[in-house]
């Protein structure tokens, strides 16, 4: 019998046929996604218990503690102390201490597991990367932090400092920590930990807003790790570049399917026909920027700011009205794509 995540905790018993249940239409990561027999699909894929085995042990309390403040007793939700304001500059009010603090931050590797349930593997790879680039020694770490995609390790979140200082002359650091970033939602028993990471986050955010102001070629993926550091970790997962992208949701009003394109090729509300295509399209009308509020305002003055016009104007539609082809209601299209995809944090 194959068990999968729930809301409250890991299944840990069973055996799996297959270990991921993807959702219908392209380029779609939605968050909380129910699978096909009624399972909570975390991140908008199923994930049996085999893939998580490593995950029921608990990570262990570094030696020496950074804040010396117990973290959230919350398995899914970091503590509140990560958030920064939305708006607030980021890195405000941040000293940098971090060379002091990974001095005295002494973790306990040999109980802490990486994805493949390795517990001497990271620290070996960690010091190899850090003396001199190798990319087969990143690929590796890549492996081992993340799994399949949707999940961090123990190993990744104890990974985070180093990854951050080496982030500031190195592509690979920063995206991987990005990414461990935007798991950090998931279940990794890490949440102390993550907690006592505060001021290694911020100053991983006040890195990444620095890095886009740069125009990098990455933006999007630092768009992204940037949206996690805010703790806007269903955005940091679903958003794309608005070159080719697709919403489906309900419309709150009739039930009915409602497909949102927002592309090249066109931004409209439909009903997806599975021989004709979209049909009776419907022209959405995107958000003005004096009437955009909370995340959708905060990401759209960052993509204006640096001049990254498609995306300051895909979060425009995105945070604006859709109409439904059906009963002709009209809804607005992030908060009904947000409540049918966020994840709980309980």
């Amino acid at each position: 019998m194959d068990q999968r995540i729930d809301g409250a905790g890991l299944a840990v018993a069973g055996w799996p046929d297959e270990g991921v249940t993807r959702r219908r239409g392209r380029r779609q990561r939605g968050h909380g996604d129910r699978c096909a027999d009624g399972g909570f699909c975390r991140f908008g894929r199923a994930v049996t218990a085999t893939k998580l085995a490593w995950m029921a042990v608990r990570l262990p309390r570094a030696t020496t503690s950074v804040s010396g403040r117990a973290g959230s007793a919350n398995p899914t939700k970091p503590d509140a102390r990560l958030r920064m304001p939305l708006g607030k500059a980021l890195g405000s009010g941040v000293v940098s201490k971090l060379a002091g603090r990974f001095n005295v931050w002494v973790v306990n590797w040999a109980q802490i597991y990486d994805c493949h349930s390795d517990v001497d593997r990271v620290p070996a790879l960690l010091a190899q990367v850090e003396r001199k680039y190798d990319s087969e020694a990143w690929m590796e770490l890549g492996h081992r932090l993340i799994l399949e995609h949707d999940l961090v390790s123990p190993a990744g979140i104890a990974a985070l400092p180093l990854l951050v200082r080496l982030a500031s002359g190195g592509r690979e650091a920063r995206h991987l920590a990005g990414e461990i970033m935007e798991r950090a939602a998931s279940h990794h028993g890490s949440d102390e930990l993550l907690a006592e990471s505060a001021d290694v986050i911020a100053e991983f955010g006040a890195l990444l807003d620095r890095h886009l102001q740069s125009r990098p070629s990455d933006y999007l993926v630092t768009f992204r790790a940037l949206l996690a550091v805010e703790e806007q970790y269903h955005w940091a997962n679903v958003l794309g570049d608005f070159a080719d992208d697709f919403y489906d949701l309900q419309c709150p009003h009739c039930g009915v399917e409602v497909t949102i394109a927002i592309g090249d090729y066109g931004r409209y509300s439909a009903i997806r026909d599975w021989n004709l295509g979209d049909v009776d399209r419907r022209d959405l009308r995107p958000r003005p920027r004096e009437e955009l509020t909370g995340v959708g305002r905060w990401m759209y003055e960052i993509a204006v700011r640096d001049e990254e016009v498609a995306l300051a104007e895909g979060i425009a539609h995105l945070f604006g009205k859709a109409e439904c082809p059906r009963c002709a209601s009209v809804f607005t299209i992030a908060d009904e794509y947000e409540a049918a995809n966020c994840p709980v944090l309980r």
